[in-house]
């Protein structure tokens, strides 16, 4: 275990540097240098004097000096100062991010919670109306885009039924007023997070119910609880572990687009403005650890499935 964890965390350290390096060159082609236009917005600026700033800032060096710059100011906890804000980057991305992992975790739990009973009670009745209803709902939850259910949720809890606020921040503190404006945007979520992990619990379930040691608790009088909570749920925990830890990625990237549209403001609206408004050093660093956090959840993935299978043989 010890070698397979050096090996894959060399591996994921060698992805994100390969991801940091592309992030950059991709950044570095975006249209509307920042210094373009300041040189637009005040006409006092002579050619003469950007040509100053981008010395000061080390625009006029080759693409591999400044990456190098970067990369060694990013791994000393400096990412620069955001343009769009007017504060250091870290001031803005750390207090995003916990407000996007509060999302994720929230919906995640209740997926979890929706999938793990639901997937039992289908995988028991598999054929049945309820297991064809289930399947209809896990169908509809993989295949509709998180923007459009996004805006159907708005259009329907808060535009024609008003119950609950469209989206943006609290006007008022507390906690009532904060959960009243997630109830939204982790519906959307926990609906996307439930889906897949439904379905891979129903089949996983649905096999492990056919195996011989399964046929051998029931013949020995063990009752349907036991076998389904002691024997085959599990034989299904390796693969629901891993797909949990891959959702967390895939609900990060999918965070992007929900919180948009609500207007949460966590680390998809913080990738987006920071995009929209040519904020180099904060749309670089926030994509970063975005993508940092689904090879880190991958990683994660593949070691809880190795600790839980003991078929899986890491080498």
């Amino acid at each position: 275990m010890g070698a397979y964890l050096v090996r894959r965390g060399l591996e994921t350290a060698a992805s994100m540097l390969l991801v940091a390096f592309l992030l950059f060159v991709l950044v570095d082609l975006m249209p509307g240098d920042p210094l373009d236009l300041m040189l637009q917005a005040d006409p006092r600026l002579t050619s003469a004097d950007i040509a100053r700033l981008k010395a000061l800032y080390g625009l006029d060096r080759p693409l591999l000096e400044r990456f190098g710059t970067w990369l060694s100011d990013v791994l000393r906890g400096e990412f620069g100062y955001s343009r769009l804000y007017s504060v250091p980057v870290a001031e803005i991305l750390w207090p995003r991010l916990a407000s996007t992992l509060l999302l994720l975790g929230t919906s995640l739990l209740f997926a979890v919670l929706a999938a793990l009973p639901l997937g039992v009670l289908a995988a028991l009745r598999a054929g049945s109306l309820l297991d064809r209803m289930l399947n209809v709902f896990a169908f509809f939850g993989l295949s509709v885009p998180s923007f459009w259910l996004a805006l159907l949720a708005i259009v329907v809890f808060a535009v024609l039924l008003g119950w609950l606020p469209a989206g943006g921040e609290p006007a008022e503190p507390g906690l009532v007023p904060v959960v009243r404006h997630m109830v939204l945007p982790v519906s959307v979520l926990a609906l996307l997070a439930f889906a897949p992990l439904f379905r891979f619990l129903r089949a996983g379930l649905r096999e492990a119910l056919r195996e011989p040691f399964v046929r051998t608790a029931r013949a020995k009088g063990a009752g349907t609880a036991r076998v389904v909570f002691f024997h085959a749920l599990p034989q299904a925990t390796p693969t629901l572990v891993t797909i949990l830890a891959l959702q967390l990625g895939g609900l990060f990237s999918g965070a992007l687009a929900v919180e948009t549209v609500f207007g949460w403001l966590g680390m998809g609206r913080l990738i987006y403005e920071a995009i929209m408004g040519n904020d180099y050093h904060l749309a670089l660093v926030a994509v970063w650890v975005g993508t940092a956090a689904v090879l880190l959840a991958n990683l994660a993935a593949d070691v809880l499935h190795a600790r839980l299978d003991p078929r899986v043989r890491l080498g």
